[in-house]
């Protein structure tokens, strides 16, 4: 076998022997391979290869592929690190992102999104209807998930999206970065053959994707016999099904349609001469969800002029105006309450059919009718308790550059996020619900005003070249809002804000967040020969939300490449017809998140007495204006390699420490107030990150191409403050809490448990300790049972193309953390979970445990019970012993398949038609691993707090299937 010597380490005589591998003598390495452009922060453009930190980005078509309504959810296993968290209620509801875990106890922990170099506003899940900034995550009746904002951009404006995960690419962010940049750059104008116009439009089907797993043998009644008349009990403890004549139905099935999904996409785009572009569109979504008198619609309009101008061309401009209108009808609610009436539905006996009560139950202001009298129809509830609301957004920047000479330019960027959000809710008389009113104006803009100066010489001195940015910004963020809500309307069914005897409650419903940032940064580069580069950023900050002393904060970065194929190329004529690149990188980064606004001084709220008096009173949080922004401390190195020019290769592990955490301690009621704020606690993420790309095969006519991407994080909370050892992410539910707790991953999980033998010299130690009675018992206590960080996020995707048909399908999954879900422990209390009918059978049995004895030690348990009695005691309360209904969140599955054939191009020679290509989508195809009895691990109750390992009756996740056509002229 032969043998052949290959170069590459840093000093010449350093060699390797491999076998097989092939070594040659060039001048020179194809650029196309090394010297590819990205955009990275301030929409500068660089080499892939001048970058130090980990760099991903998604092309704008895969998005548009995917066929999301929320474009958040297309980058669903495309990302390594990259987590998305859903919200279940509808078309309308929020997304959030996560990346690299959460970096702080109470902050947001979002990346911070930026469109063509503009900020754009992310919040998501309900609004705070206070200026304390809280939201109503409340059990029974939370607010409304309201959605996301990056919900509202258009997938076909997208031209790519770039992700940055580590603290050294979000520097120059400052505080707003310090959990990563979503970096989306839109589409501009590009000649192509004939008119440039293009045109799609789309038709989609939406089913339940998951159902919980239910028993399928018994019907409504109790210790199994049927219901007395009129009896008020709606449990499903009742006579089997086989050998009687009751029918078993799937109401699930019967209340939610088929939804319907339509969309159309027409864009234009051209260059209307030298040096100028221009790319227009205009897109119409219409979703009518499969959820009974909902519906989102969405329209998206976009400008987007380019040019470059004046003498020699030095001027560039760019100037876009972006306006989307979205209305959602019927938003569902969550939580235990009457107001989420898919808690009636699911929990119905399935001897009874629930299309019996939908008749009379369709208009306003009718009497509910159902199975028991003071219970509320769904049907009922989907027409007369009803919300709207409509929010027109207006995403406005323009940006000019003068370039002075070949290495001196200048440049100037504006900005404006700008929305006006409008709300209605009403519930009609007719039920036990109260008739209410609620209305809400909401005004949010954010302002940023950016320049820079740059210069850049490849050639300073000998092969040293280098470059040096340094930037002003001024960001300006401001949301107005008024709220009022009502449940003493004095003439039932008028709707009026005049209409009610509480005037003064609006006082306490007035929203006023203002906040400021100036900022001066740099960003410095310097490189060698072309394959070693150094960068480095420096940002200071000064935020209105701190006191004068604290209010400047400082965030440096720096971060290193070396092209090792590029310099043994340079040094000594060697390249490897097998590794064709490999560079080496290295970061480190400070960033971090400075308060909300009003979170500095304590001042006093105006309420008022029941007579109307004015009263002052404390707000609950104790401040410190003392405090200091938090602090993000990043460390990453990796590798980029490419094998065969086929294959690349990339590897990062990472390493996030948290400090100086900005958290609300709780406190003594006693001293008149519930929690101070105060800046203390840390925690660390680690991980590994891989992402693999390859064309298996390729030839002229087949292509087969390969994408995974696969991240293990490991999360430590290290300190809270003092001896303080627990910090709740999210106020408790029942006897369900979500903490960060020392020593353990964010998000510890905590609970009752079955009482056992914990005495481990006992012979019965482990074993349950049931009553005399036979049934089981919970913990006095809450204990430990797991956490909600994953352990492992993946994604693969293969692509086939062969002639003018594509397919492609995308597998993903989550491996390990927990959740907690109330809609199991509901289905177990009233006999409808599979758990509670094994086999099918209610046979009695004898809980294998222990009996406490008085005198001490235990006997073994000898009574029989039966499975009524059995989850009863197991469903107690609320939420019932915790430790049941905990779950693996581990979960794999078909996230996305696409089938695609474009028409051959020899088919439109006389035609005006210039392309034409149809398609097919299918989202959330198959469910492959999961054992969470059929609810699924991505439904969160909370979505805008960080305690998401809570499941609280949310509504059935959908599958959807869509087919396209577009058309180019």
């Amino acid at each position: 076998m032969n043998r052949t010597i290959i170069k590459i380490g840093l000093l010449p005589s350093l060699f390797f022997c491999l076998n097989g591998l092939y070594a040659q003598n060039t001048d020179s390495t194809k650029a196309s391979k090394i010297d590819e452009i990205v955009v990275t922060a301030y929409g500068v453009k660089k080499e892939k290869k001048a970058l130090g930190y980990s760099f991903q980005d998604v092309k704008g078509q895969t998005l548009v592929d995917a066929k999301e309504t929320n474009v958040t959810n297309a980058l669903v296993g495309k990302v390594s690190g990259l987590q998305v968290i859903k919200g279940g209620f509808g078309p309308a509801s929020s997304s959030r992102i996560n990346l690299r875990g959460f970096n702080s106890f109470k902050g947001d922990n979002q990346p911070l999104i930026v469109v063509d170099g503009v900020p754009l506003s992310n919040n998501l899940g309900s609004k705070p209807k206070q200026n304390d900034g809280n939201y109503n995550n409340d059990f029974w009746n939370p607010d409304l998930d309201m959605g996301n904002g990056l919900g509202d951009i258009n997938a076909d404006d997208i031209e790519s999206i770039s992700v940055l995960k580590g603290g050294a690419a979000s520097a120059l962010y400052g505080s707003r970065g310090g959990n990563g940049v979503i970096l989306i750059t839109t589409k501009t104008g590009k000649k192509k053959g004939g008119l440039g116009i293009t045109y799609s439009t789309s038709l989609g089907f939406e089913t339940i994707f998951m159902k919980p797993d239910m028993q399928k043998s018994f019907g409504l009644g109790l210790n199994g016999t049927p219901n007395p008349e009129n009896s008020d009990n709606t449990s499903s403890w009742g006579p089997a099904f086989e050998g009687s004549n009751m029918q078993r139905y799937d109401n699930l099935k019967s209340f939610f349609k088929t939804g319907i999904n339509s969309q159309h996409t027409l864009s234009f785009q051209e260059n209307l001469g030298e040096g100028s572009s221009l790319y227009t569109s205009a897109n119409y979504l219409n979703d009518n969800s499969q959820i009974p008198n909902s519906k989102f619609e969405r329209f998206n309009f976009m400008a987007k002029m380019n040019s470059t101008f004046g003498a020699n061309k030095r001027w560039t401009s760019e100037v876009k105006v972006q306006y989307i209108s979205s209305k959602a009808k019927n938003r569902p609610s969550g939580g235990q309450g009457d107001g989420n009436y898919y808690r009636n539905i699911l929990l119905m006996s399935q001897n009874i059919d629930i299309r019996d009560y939908r008749a009379g139950q369709t208009q306003n202001e009718v009497n509910s009718r159902w199975i028991t009298p003071n219970g509320i129809n769904p049907y009922w509830s989907a027409y007369n308790s009803l919300n709207a609301d409509k929010k027109d957004r207006f995403l406005l920047n323009g940006y000019l550059k003068y370039q002075f000479n070949d290495w001196l330019s200048a440049d100037v960027r504006l900005g404006t996020d700008f929305y006006a959000l409008n709300s209605d809710a009403r519930v009609w008389t007719g039920s036990s619900r109260r008739n209410a009113y609620a209305t809400g104006e909401e005004k949010f803009y954010e302002n940023n005003y950016i320049a820079s100066l740059t210069a850049k010489k490849d050639n300073l001195f000998g092969k040293w070249g280098g470059s040096l940015s340094v930037y002003g910004q001024m960001m300006e963020s401001r949301t107005k809002a008024l709220y009022f809500s009502t449940q003493n309307l004095i003439v039932p069914n008028v709707f009026s804000v005049n209409n009610t005897s509480d005037l003064a409650g609006i006082a306490n419903n007035e929203v006023d967040f203002w906040k400021k940032i100036n900022s001066v940064f740099a960003a410095a580069e310097i490189n060698y020969d072309g394959y070693w580069f150094i960068n480095a950023t420096a940002r200071n900050d000064w935020s209105s939300t701190l006191s004068i002393e604290n209010r400047s904060y400082f965030y440096p970065s720096i971060s290193t490449s070396l092209v090792l194929t590029e310099m043994l190329s340079k040094l000594n004529g060697s390249t490897s017809k097998v590794l064709t690149f490999a560079k080496l990188r290295a970061a480190y980064a400070v960033t971090g998140n400075s308060l909300n606004p009003y979170e500095l001084y304590n001042t006093y709220k105006l309420g008022a007495d029941p007579n109307g008096g004015a009263v002052l009173g404390r707000k609950k949080i104790l401040y410190n204006s003392n405090l200091q922004a938090e602090k993000l401390k990043t460390f990453e190195v990796g590798a980029d390699l490419k094998f065969f020019n086929r294959v690349s290769l990339d590897v990062s592990y990472f390493r996030n420490n948290a400090t100086g955490q900005l958290i609300d301690l709780p406190m003594n009621p006693l001293s008149g107030y519930e929690k101070m704020k105060i800046s203390s606690g840390g925690l660390r993420n680690s991980g590994i990150e891989v992402v693999l790309n390859t064309d298996i095969l390729k030839n002229e006519n087949f292509v087969w191409n390969f994408n995974a991407n696969f991240s293990k994080l490991k999360s430590v909370i290290d300190k809270i403050d003092g001896s303080v050892l627990k910090y709740p992410l999210i106020d408790g539910f029942d006897n369900v809490g979500i903490f960060a707790e020392v020593g353990m991953p964010y998000g510890a999980i905590y609970g009752t448990k079955f009482l056992r033998v914990e005495d481990v010299n006992s012979p019965y130690y482990g074993k349950l300790i049931v009553g005399e009675n036979g049934l089981p018992q919970a913990t006095p206590d809450q204990y430990y049972l797991g956490d909600q960080t994953p352990r492992a996020l993946f994604g693969f995707t293969n692509s086939f193309a062969y002639k003018n048909f594509g397919i492609s399908f995308l597998i993903d999954g989550r491996i390990g953390g927990k959740f907690f879900s109330s809609t199991q422990s509901a289905l177990q209390r009233v006999g409808l979970a599979a758990d509670t009918a094994p086999g099918g059978r209610r046979d009695n049995f004898v809980v294998d445990a222990v009996v406490a004895q008085n005198g001490g030690g235990y006997t073994a348990n000898t009574k029989e019970i039966t499975q009524q009695d059995y989850w009863a005691a197991v469903t107690a309360g609320n939420l019932g012993i915790t430790e049941q209904n905990i779950y693996d969140a581990t979960n794999i599955r078909l996230r996305n398949v696409q089938v695609s054939y474009s028409f051959p191009k020899s088919i439109f020679e006389k035609l005006a038609l210039q392309s034409a290509k149809v398609s097919f989508t299918a989202n959330n195809v198959w469910m492959i691993y999961s054992k969470a009895k059929g609810i699924d691990p991505e439904s969160v109750f909370a979505i805008n707090s960080n305690a998401v390992g809570f499941e609280n009756l949310a509504f059935p996740t959908t599958r959807s299937y869509l087919f396209t056509i577009t058309l180019g002229f």
